[in-house]
């Protein structure tokens, strides 16, 4: 990824310094003229596939206890996920941070910073990464329920069939160039106590078994041996 993404890079900018020779020299069925502008936003198309492919999350949101029963989260107990770009290209004097959000639908506030560097892994090959870690989960309560009305949304959370998702966005900069990345989690289910980690992993299964979406249907999910 990173070796294509330094080729187009080059092409880019050879492009623009022909494009400054064309407005200083050019002569009658130049073809620069005509040509120069297409090669550029062929070339724009390029390099936006390839940044926006290469933006991947690598660690689903997992709980360090999660054993063979991921993709499940418990409100109040920490959890990390990761994403990477895969094209390690970045300016030393610009510092790219990527930011994550959870959907919105039954408002889960995450606790913990929600935004990251974006740091260099140990080899070239490992790219761009952005590692969350001890992440929080609080599930945002109903400003219209009073007191004494039973709703102050304490106890455990009735539906455990909602699938939830965590969307990592990050604004690329790289020698002139700007992109809104963005990458998403597979559905997950949260949680509030143990209790309810049988009906959450069968959601969990269910979705994976009738779901049509490549990237899920790709992503091998071990199964739990039998009580």
């Amino acid at each position: 990824f990173t070796e294509l993404g330094q080729g187009l890079f080059q092409l880019r900018q050879l492009l623009r310094a022909l494009s400054d020779l064309r407005l200083k020299v050019t002569y009658e069925r130049d073809p620069l003229v005509a040509e120069t502008p297409l090669l550029e936003q062929r070339l724009q198309e390029q390099l936006t596939h390839l940044l926006k492919s290469a933006f991947v999350v690598e660690q689903q949101p997992s709980t360090p206890n999660a054993g063979k029963r991921p993709l499940v989260l418990r409100t109040g107990s920490k959890f990390s996920s990761r994403a990477r770009l895969l094209v390690r290209l970045q300016d030393r004097n610009h510092r790219m941070e990527a930011k994550i959000h959870i959907d919105r639908f039954r408002r889960f506030n995450i606790l913990t910073s929600s935004s990251k560097t974006l740091l260099a892994g140990d080899s070239p090959q490992e790219g761009l990464i952005c590692d969350f870690q001890y992440l929080t989960l609080k599930e945002q309560k109903d400003s219209r329920a009073g007191k004494g009305k039973g709703t102050s949304g304490e106890g455990p959370l009735v539906v455990t069939e909602e699938l939830h998702l965590i969307t990592f966005t990050l604004a690329y900069a790289y020698c002139g160039l700007e992109l809104e990345l963005e990458t998403t989690t597979l559905p997950f289910v949260i949680i509030s106590n143990n209790n309810q980690l049988s009906s959450a992993w069968a959601s969990i299964l269910w979705f994976n078994m009738l779901s049509s979406d490549p990237k899920v249907s790709g992503t091998p999910l071990s199964p739990v041996p039998p009580p």
